[in-house]
């Protein structure tokens, strides 16, 4: 069954599964969908974010620490672990978003994450729910360096590469899809000082350029 898999994949055996499939639900596809749940999931991961940052970095100030959880809560993160757990897999979704790609769509991805995260609080409380979102973004957490973290991606390339007389990212748009309400774009970083390229997808320009930038950043030689 479809629904064991995520179960597993998150770690919460779900007393009331028809919340799960709720969560799963894209708004093309009927009703109940996952939009509500989506809202409430965003305050949730919020909450647990903040607290896990609150906890790790006693001497961060308050707007050091927003920035910080600004970025574990962003699309680009959550669009990422929703890869992790193959949630695309799960996805119910009308005819015309699935011809579309929507199951790989970053946007319904992380919409469907944020829902299935309420849908763990609401079946088992905050207790469960913070123990899904924890053991979620453990790597993610280990890894963050808020010195870095604390620029946002196009910043800290183009100062790495500055820092060794290197030329500066070139950003092309490379693609543009969807309804004009509801348009993604796909940008690409090219670094010709290194032959590198790389390509990012954001609900704007700007989000796709910042995310073509933090997969350039994590490709870059170490030293």
């Amino acid at each position: 069954m479809k629904l064991d898999a995520v179960q597993k994949a998150i770690g919460h055996v779900f007393a009331r599964p028809e919340l799960l499939q709720q969560a799963l639900t894209h708004r093309s596809y009927g009703t109940p969908n996952n939009e509500r749940l989506e809202f409430l999931g965003d305050s949730v991961l919020n909450c647990v974010t903040a607290l896990a940052l609150f906890e790790r970095f006693s001497s961060l100030k308050e707007g050091e620490l927003s920035r910080l959880r600004a970025n574990l809560v962003r699309q680009e993160a959550l669009h990422r672990l929703a890869n992790t757990l193959d949630l695309g897999d799960y996805l119910r979704l009308g005819e015309g978003e699935m011809r579309s790609g929507g199951h790989r769509r970053p946007s319904i991805l992380a919409d469907a994450l944020e829902a299935v995260l309420a849908a763990v609080y609401l079946d088992a409380g905050f207790a469960a729910a913070k123990g899904v979102i924890d053991g979620l973004y453990a790597g993610m957490l280990a890894e963050l360096d808020p010195s870095r973290a604390l620029k946002d991606p196009k910043t800290a390339l183009q100062e790495w590469l500055q820092g060794r007389r290197m030329p500066l990212p070139r950003y092309a748009l490379a693609d543009t899809r969807g309804e004009a309400h509801q348009q993604e774009f796909e940008v690409e970083c090219e670094i010709a000082g290194l032959g590198l390229k790389t390509r990012g997808i954001g609900v704007s320009r700007r989000a796709a350029e910042q995310q073509s930038a933090q997969r350039a950043l994590e490709l870059l030689p170490k030293q």
